[in-house]
């Protein structure tokens, strides 16, 4: 019964899908900015939230979910990133290497006098699309200690 309703429907008279232009365009058409946060005195998750935006480009009139369209993002100064409440004591970041009793774990405070730009990574790499276009997100994401980033011109300042 079912196959008879739908030879029956004339889909001749249905409109066309409308393309938008962001898969009009594919990478061709892509144009990335460069965006430089400073991370001094920021709280870490509002940071990375912020970077997440950008990298997915999902500001962007062209936003597709399906396409990598996003900026460039340069942070500095990692060292001064802040988190609230009782977490510089408390948080704790673990890792396991397969291996039994290979758990390592390692607190907020000293992880932050270790390498901090790998707090901002670890908070943008957990937001990030569980997809294939996570890595080549993070390939544009730079992060440096300090407020030395090299000789690039800036397009976007936040």
């Amino acid at each position: 019964m079912m196959g008879l309703r739908w030879r029956s429907l004339n889909l001749s008279k249905l409109s066309p899908m409308k393309n938008t232009e962001a898969t009009i365009k594919g990478r061709k058409g892509i144009v990335r900015a460069t965006h430089l946060f400073d991370a001094q005195g920021q709280v870490l998750g509002r940071l990375a939230t912020e970077i997440v935006k950008v990298l997915s480009g999902k500001g962007k009139t062209t936003y597709a979910p399906h396409i990598d369209a996003g900026d460039v993002v340069i942070v500095t100064n990692t060292d001064g990133i802040e988190v609230t409440g009782n977490k510089r004591n408390d948080k704790v970041y673990h890792r396991f290497s397969g291996y039994p009793g290979g758990i390592t774990s390692i607190s907020f405070k000293d992880q932050r006098e270790k390498d901090s730009t790998k707090l901002i990574w670890q908070a943008v790499y957990g937001m990030l699309p569980k997809n294939s276009l996570r890595a080549k997100m993070l390939t544009r994401l730079r992060l440096f200690k300090d407020a030395e980033y090299g000789n690039r011109k800036i397009d976007v300042t936040h």
